[in-house]
C-alpha cells in the first residue's frame, strides 16, 4: 500500500525528536525543503541558527557509503573548498533515530548561480580544486560510474517492470540496445580518463552562489568517475555558446588541476546515460507518495513517447563531432 512507504513514518514529531536525540534543543519550528530522494528539513533551534536535518532514504546507501560521503566533504572543507559538511554528532557525523539514519548540517544561504562567462571561469577554478583533492586518494565504498549502472540496469528495470507501454516496448528496447552499444564504443575509443572522486551530480540546482563564490551542496551522489561528469551539465545553449562556456570552465579548471581534453568525447554519452537513468530513477521511486504527487507527468503514454524521441535524438548526437577547446 502507498502509505506503507518507510518515509510515511517520518512525521514532524519524529524529525524534532531525532534532532533532540543528539542533545540539541529544538524550538519546534520545522520546514520541509525541496528533496525527493531523501527527506530534508530546516529545524529551528533554541537560542541558535536553524539547522538542516537530512534523513537518508532507507536501503539506498550503506553506512560506509554515507560516512565516506561525509568524510569527503569534510576533507574538502578543511582545504577551504566551499562545501557544507555535516556536523559532528558525538563520535560520528551520522546518527540514527526511529529506524532512520540522519545527519545535521549548518544552514547556508545563497542564490541560483548566473552562469555567465565570468562566473563559469570561477566555477572552473573551484571544480578544479575539488578534483585536485578528489584525485589524492580513491573512494573505497562509493559507486564507480559505469555504463551498466546508468544505462544497462536502467533500461532493464523499465522493461522488466512493465513501465514502458506495450505498443512502445519494442521501439524502446531496440533503441536502448543501440544506444548502449554506441556508448560502449565511445568509451572504448576514448583515451582512458582518470577515475577520481567527483561530486557526481554537479548541476546548477546543487550550487549556491554567495559572496561571488559557488558553494557546492548535496554530495549524495558523489562517486568515482571522470572529471567531465562535473563539468558538462554546466553547459547550455547551441554549440557555439557551449564552446565559449567550455573554454571558460576549462581555463579556470586548469589553474588547479589538469583537464584531459579526450574526455570531451564522453559528453553526449554521459548525457544519454543520465536521461536513461533519470527515467529509471523515477520508476524505482514510484511507490514513494512524493513522486506521483510531484511528477504527475511521468509514466504516461505521452511521457514515454517523448522519452523515446529524446533518446532517438541522442543516438544522432552520439555521432556528432565532440566539443573542442579553443
Amino acid at each position: 500500500m502507498i502509505d506503507s512507504h518507510p518515509f510515511a513514518s517520518l512525521t514532524p514529531d519524529v524529525v524534532i525528536d531525532a534532532v533532540e536525540s543528539t542533545g540539541i534543543l529544538s524550538d519546534a519550528r520545522i520546514l520541509a525543503l525541496n528533496s525527493y530522494e531523501n527527506r530534508v528539513y530546516q529545524v529551528g533551534i533554541e537560542d541558535g541558527e536553524p539547522l538542516i536535518a537530512k534523513f537518508y532514504r532507507p536501503g539506498r546507501w550503506s553506512l560506509d557509503q554515507i560516512l565516506e560521503e561525509h568524510l569527503f566533504t569534510r576533507e574538502l572543507a578543511n582545504l577551504d573548498i566551499p562545501v557544507v559538511p555535516p556536523l559532528s554528532l558525538g563520535e560520528s557525523t551520522l546518527s540514527e533515530f526511529a529506524g532512520f539514519h540522519f545527519a545535521l548540517f549548518p544552514r547556508r544561504g545563497g542564490r541560483s548561480p548566473d552562469l555567465n562567462l565570468d562566473n563559469l571561469l570561477i566555477m572552473g577554478r573551484f571544480i578544479g580544486r575539488l578534483h585536485k583533492a578528489g584525485s589524492i586518494k580513491p573512494f573505497i565504498h562509493r559507486h564507480k560510474m559505469s555504463i551498466r549502472w546508468f544505462a544497462e540496469d536502467s533500461s532493464a528495470f523499465l522493461l522488466e517492470n512493465d513501465f514502458i507501454p506495450k505498443d512502445l516496448r519494442k521501439a524502446y528496447s531496440s533503441l536502448a540496445e543501440d544506444l548502449i552499444k554506441r556508448i560502449h564504443a565511445i568509451f572504448a575509443a576514448t583515451r582512458t580518463p582518470a577515475q577520481i572522486r567527483i561530486h557526481g551530480d554537479c548541476h546548477m540546482g546543487n550550487v549556491l552562489w554567495r559572496d561571488d563564490t559557488p558553494h557546492f551542496v548535496d554530495f549524495d551522489d558523489t562517486m568515482t568517475g571522470p572529471a567531465i561528469q562535473d563539468l558538462w551539465m554546466l553547459l547550455s545553449g547551441d554549440r557555439q555558446m557551449q564552446l565559449s562556456q567550455l573554454s571558460e570552465l576549462v581555463d579556470g579548471y586548469n589553474e588547479f588541476h589538469d583537464f584531459n581534453p579526450a574526455e570531451l568525447n564522453l559528453i553526449e554519452a554521459l548525457r544519454t546515460m543520465r536521461l536513461m537513468y533519470y527515467s529509471a530513477w523515477l520508476a524505482r521511486r514510484w511507490d514513494d507518495p512524493a513522486f506521483p504527487q510531484n511528477f504527475t507527468w511521468f509514466n504516461t503514454e505521452n511521457y514515454w513517447a517523448g522519452h523515446i524521441l529524446e533518446l532517438r535524438e541522442q543516438l544522432f548526437a552520439l555521432d556528432e563531432p565532440p566539443l573542442v577547446l579553443y
